[in-house]
């Protein structure tokens, strides 16, 4: 079953080609595509283009489609081309005619752009929640070990003393950002682009407004050509948002397998956390942490995938947009195993608290040395210079405190603002507002 079809048959192997992976990738919007057809019939009955028993009918028949959704049981049939003409398929099985009254004043244009806004809202609420989380027991570790202290280094060469609690507190703040990231994001996502139709809205009177209450968007797409041309555009600026949160992962990944190798020994995974050799029988590899980074890596490619699908493209819908889904809808359950598994990596990891015990890191603190001096009043390059010729000559031992006091410092980590900057973010995305308006549309 095709929306578009008339009296020509398509020839197969173009029909295969064209469809592509549309009813695979189609099925993350199957719940999306129920709750915007509810909300766009709840409209056509209000400009009388149903009656009231026909709009009871269908929507007691899509909330019937929305359980098989939610219990698993929905499937796209062999044959039929994707999630709208499978929905669109069942509502007539059971209605008739009723159910093909449900496309008047749509395309399928602005459904699956709708679709797209609906799902993607959604996966951001998600992705937020467990974000949010991993922040959390970022900032425990750093509570816990905020007096354990760590070489710091730049060049890979030993710099100045640092600690658990600035290691733990800089991804957490990392991921912060990266969730003002996202937020901005969700604000672009969540307007609403129904009734813009093929891209040049309707001659029906369509009432937009009232859509977007029902659907729970802060406001709609309000030119019927922009609203189309944020096809593309909505994937990319969330795909940077999605990168952004990769990003602090694998470099955390990064920090983490290099770490736990024995040349650190700086932290230690447990044991079901890690891998063995076929043939070395004292390795202990950190495959979940080098997993993570490379998933992790490839997210962070998928801005650049669909920039590179959608960027010479005029103004109007065009079927290149279609290969955005397959990039960018699996995108979400990919980072989000990324994130929970890191939670509990972080949560396990075994701290070495002893670490600058080793000699070799005495140097970290010659900067200490060097601070201690000038503010006895001796010039700070003089006092340089006097530590780096008792570092040239053997003669420096360190005292091996760090006396950092200012705010993000080893003594100060302000954890507490960033706690409360990730909470004021949590909230300016106002997720209650979009759940309410959902369960209200479900609620027989």
């Amino acid at each position: 079953m095709k929306l578009w079809e008339k009296n020509i048959k398509l020839d197969k192997a173009i029909e295969n080609f064209t469809i592509g992976k549309d009813r695979e990738m189609d099925l993350y919007l199957a719940k999306a595509d129920v709750l915007g057809s509810m909300a766009h019939i709840t409209m056509l009955e209000s400009i009388r283009l149903l009656t009231k028993d026909e709009l009871r009918e269908l929507l007691s028949e899509l909330r019937n489609i929305y359980q098989t959704i939610l219990s698993g049981e929905f499937t796209i049939e062999e044959g039929v081309e994707d999630v709208h003409s499978q929905v669109e398929l069942l509502l007539t099985r059971k209605l008739g005619d009723t159910g093909k009254k449900i496309h008047s004043g749509r395309s399928r244009n602005d459904q699956v752009l709708l679709d797209l806004k609906l799902f993607t809202r959604d996966a951001i609420q998600n992705l937020a929640g467990i974000v949010s989380e991993l922040i959390d027991i970022l900032l425990d570790r750093s509570e816990k070990y905020k007096n354990v202290l760590l070489p710091g280094y730049t060049h890979l060469q030993i710099a100045m003393p640092s600690s658990f609690g600035l290691w733990f507190g800089a991804y957490a703040e990392s991921l912060t950002d990266d969730l003002q990231l996202l937020l901005a994001a969700y604000k672009i996502c969540n307007r609403n682009p129904l009734g813009s139709a093929a891209g040049y809205g309707s001659s029906f009177p369509l009432n937009r407004q009232m859509t977007t209450d029902l659907l729970g968007f802060d406001s709609m797409n309000y030119n019927v050509v922009y609203a189309q041309m944020g096809r593309g555009k909505l994937e990319r600026t969330v795909g940077f948002a999605l990168a952004g949160i990769a990003a602090s992962l694998s470099k955390l990944a990064f920090d983490a397998c290099l770490y736990n190798s024995q040349n650190f020994g700086f932290i230690r995974l447990p044991d079901e956390f890690t891998t063995g050799s076929s043939i070395m029988p004292h390795k202990k590899n950190p495959d979940v942490f080098e997993l993570t980074r490379a998933k992790c890596n490839l997210i962070q490619g998928i801005p650049q995938q669909i920039t590179l699908i959608v960027n010479n493209l005029p103004s109007g819908y065009f079927r290149d947009l279609q290969m955005t889904k397959e990039v960018f809808l699996p995108a979400f359950g990919e980072l989000s195993d990324c994130i929970r598994m890191t939670g509990w990596m972080m949560q396990s990891v075994k701290v070495n608290e002893s670490i600058l015990d080793d000699k070799k890191y005495d140097l970290l603190f010659s900067v200490e040395k060097v601070n201690e001096l000038a503010l006895k009043g001796i010039p700070f390059r003089d006092a340089y210079k006097q530590v780096g010729l008792e570092i040239e000559s053997g003669r420096f031992t360190a005292d091996k405190k760090a006396r950092h006091t200012h705010e993000g410092s080893i003594g100060n980590l302000c954890n507490d603002k960033i706690a409360a900057l990730k909470n004021e973010i949590i909230g300016a995305f106002d997720f209650a507002k979009i759940n309410r308006a959902e369960e209200q549309l479900v609620k027989a």
